[in-house]
């Protein structure tokens, strides 16, 4: 079992150690809940983390609210604590700050605990609040790029699309393979991970909305649909013709050319000008002939939608960072 300290780990220790330094520091009552909070609003995320950190914040100002009518007009019994629970757990989720209940619970019992409230206990209260909150905010500043990351799932998934499209084109040329098509479920979930990582990415610019890696992986996403499509097709045809190596030569070029880049435009062309050759050669004289040759023209049709997904959903991205 390997030991593995994180970012997020280190992060949450250091921030509450500074959390709990600064509470001390100002003598507040209840010091060590300001590294609770801290520790509690550390996120995965910058934008993840501010939202937390304005729901947290909320929930305690309502918590303290209910604390102060509840406890001062009922009385601070333990009825009275599970009543105020009656009422502010379904106001905090109708307010849409729920993921602050928790944090707010830890005022209320220190309202609970002190059985009175008063204008310095509330102000010590805040201060526990803001210190935890803001200490988190700091340290959630720092979130480590991905960019590396997604470029090592950019090139792996270029890699396995070229390993499918070769041995698509094998199978075309020869009517058979000996592949096991291993990079099939291997691309599926470098396309998944690849496709988190760059949502992530984008949550941790507060401005940014979109990102490019997260275009091309979906982009790549609704081509490998394509590709899963074509297989069993390729696969049924046992026998080669004229046709199977052009197209197989077809695919090889495509797999070479395989990148960011847009060449969308040529091989549309290529496509147009093979199907107008095909076009052009004499019609088959068996049944097997016309249906290996129904399935090629399938297959270009199929070729030319995988381009146009690409033509579609990738022209229109900023690629200046890929």
């Amino acid at each position: 079992m390997n030991f593995k300290i994180g970012y997020r780990t280190l992060k949450t220790a250091v921030g509450a150690a500074i959390a709990i330094a600064i509470a001390q520091l100002l003598q507040l009552d209840f010091y060590a809940s300001a590294a609770i909070i801290t520790i509690l609003c550390i996120s995965i995320t910058k934008r993840k983390s501010l939202i937390v950190s304005w729901q947290r914040f909320a929930a305690c100002l309502i918590g303290m609210a209910y604390s102060v009518i509840i406890f001062e007009l009922v009385g601070y019994e333990p009825w009275s604590l599970g009543l105020l629970l009656l009422v502010f757990i379904p106001t905090a989720v109708m307010l849409k700050v729920q993921e602050g209940i928790v944090t707010s619970l830890v005022i209320v019992l220190h309202l609970y605990t002190l059985q009175q409230v008063s204008t310095a206990i509330i102000i010590n209260e805040l201060l526990l609040i803001i210190i935890g909150i803001g200490v988190a905010l700091i340290m959630n500043l720092y979130m480590p790029s991905s960019e590396k990351v997604l470029r090592v799932y950019l090139k792996d998934i270029e890699d396995h699309f070229k390993k499918i499209l070769h041995e698509m084109a094998e199978y075309l040329r020869h009517g058979q393979s000996d592949w096991d098509g291993a990079e099939i479920p291997e691309t599926v979930e470098l396309l998944k991970k690849g496709k988190n990582e760059a949502l992530r990415n984008v949550h941790n610019h507060i401005m940014r909305y979109e990102d490019q890696y997260y275009h091309y992986f979906k982009m790549r996403e609704k081509q490998f649909e394509i590709v899963e499509r074509l297989m069993p097709f390729i696969s049924s045809l046992e026998r080669s013709l004229p046709q199977s190596i052009q197209l197989a030569d077809f695919l090889d070029e495509l797999s070479k050319s395989l990148s960011p880049a847009n060449h969308v435009v040529y091989f549309l062309e290529r496509l147009d000008q093979m199907e107008a050759e095909f076009r052009e050669m004499e019609l088959p004289k068996t049944r097997e002939e016309f249906e290996i040759r129904s399935s090629l023209f399938y297959i270009m049709h199929e070729l030319r939608q995988y381009l146009h997904i690409k033509d579609s959903l990738w022209n229109h991205v900023d690629k200046r960072s890929i």
